[in-house]
């Protein structure tokens, strides 16, 4: 049985802010980072970043969760990189993962 996990990059509406995340489902992870916008009990809330711009895709959780950790340990300037690779105008991908 095939299963899908995703790490993410998440960034707010002026680009300044970044947040990893490790999710089953990323459309629903999506929206509700969105309804959560503004919202000052959570970070990614707090900045409003509910803007995709990078994501990877695993078919076991264990390593979603692993490359979630390796990514949240890095720099700033490694993240912006690794999102530059995949992502090098920082447009924002919501519109094109969902119901991935």
């Amino acid at each position: 049985m095939d299963h899908n996990y995703f790490v993410y990059i998440l960034t707010n509406p002026k680009r300044s802010v970044l947040y990893t995340g490790v999710t089953s489902n990323l459309t629903n992870r999506l929206h509700e980072h969105f309804e959560l916008r503004g919202q000052p009990w959570t970070f990614a809330g707090r900045y409003y970043c509910f803007n995709l711009i990078y994501y990877e895709q695993f078919n076991r959780i264990e390593h979603a969760i692993d490359r979630e950790k390796q990514i949240k340990g890095w720099t700033r300037a490694k993240k912006v990189s690794l999102v530059g690779q995949q992502n090098p105008q920082w447009k924002f991908l919501n519109a094109e993962v969902v119901d991935l």
